[in-house]
């Protein structure tokens, strides 16, 4: 049994580099071309299984050249091969990025077959979830799926960990089975209906949410670091100072290490440290997936 469960969407990325992001209407001339893996849960499991944790990866491809090339990768990163599900008949889930030269990204995605991972699929993992310390999920698949799963994880004490991107609201039941939710900036703003313009800002927002029914709360804060606020309250986790090439898949790097950090034993404030040193080398890098530090680069 693994002790982290990552249940989540597995894309396939099409990125482009330019000098800026196009406005509506807009056509402008790129740069560097990459096809990568990508996919929030794929990303986050890939950046738990390099770091060192004890990971499954729960997702559904499809039964296309995308979704073959993506098993194949997930078995070669070490992720169990009877998790990585096939749904006959559906396109693999897509991405197009843009990335602009200060590294900031514009991401369109076409799901595909992680819109069709559900309750009855998490039912089939259901020994691996109970048994598991860490359950973390996402919402670039179905909701619906998201709530069972995190329902089952809590009645069996096993810790729920939700990174709420794309930003969508949280239902009363989701949120009172969540251990720990790490929005960025924005999601937190929708979550809790404050605007957050300052440190003091996010520590009301993370109250809210925590008077909302999260037991822990980490916001990510881009160059500021996180905000780790639990029960006892509240510490800022400065960011490692890099050049930043490409902010893709930052916040999945930062939620794996987070749970393999976690898994270890280290405190909430430790792992966010931890989390934040992995980020750090992946905006140093393109891609998603072809960012994601190993372990040995972290300990350098």
């Amino acid at each position: 049994m693994s002790k982290i469960i990552v249940i989540g969407s597995s894309n396939t990325d099409l990125a482009i580099k330019t000098d800026s992001i196009p406005e509506p209407g807009e056509t402008v001339i790129g740069g560097k071309f990459m096809m990568t893996a990508g996919g929030k849960g794929a990303n986050q499991a890939v950046a738990a299984a390099r770091l060192g944790g004890d990971v499954a990866f729960v997702t559904k491809v499809g039964d296309d050249m995308f979704g073959d090339e993506s098993r194949a990768r997930y078995v070669k990163e070490g992720l169990p091969e009877k998790f990585l599900l096939v749904e006959k008949g559906t396109p693999s889930g897509m991405a197009l990025i843009t990335v602009d030269a200060k590294g900031e990204n514009c991401i369109v995605v076409a799901p595909g077959a992680n819109n069709t991972l559900s309750p009855a699929d998490v039912d089939v993992v259901r020994g691996e979830i109970e048994a598991a310390e860490y359950l973390l999920m996402q919402f670039e698949v179905p909701m619906e799926t998201v709530e069972h799963a995190a329902e089952i994880a809590a009645a069996s004490g096993t810790k729920v960990i939700l990174n709420p991107a794309p930003a969508a609201k949280l239902s009363e039941k989701l949120i009172a089975n969540l251990y720990l939710v790490t929005p960025n900036r924005t999601e937190c703003q929708l979550l809790s209906g404050l605007r957050i313009d300052s440190d003091e800002d996010a520590r009301r927002a993370a109250a809210r949410l925590m008077e909302m029914g999260a037991r822990n709360v980490i916001i990510t804060l881009g160059s500021r670091g996180s905000l780790v606020c639990t029960a006892d309250g509240c510490t800022l986790v400065e960011a490692c100072r890099v050049e930043a090439v490409d902010t893709t898949a930052a916040g999945d790097v930062f939620n794996g290490a987070l749970c393999v950090a976690l898994s270890e034993g280290r405190t909430l404030v430790e792992a966010a440290r931890f989390a934040s040193r992995a980020s750090a080398i992946s905006v140093t890098r393109m891609g998603a997936q072809s960012s994601i530090p190993y372990r040995a680069e972290l300990e350098r």
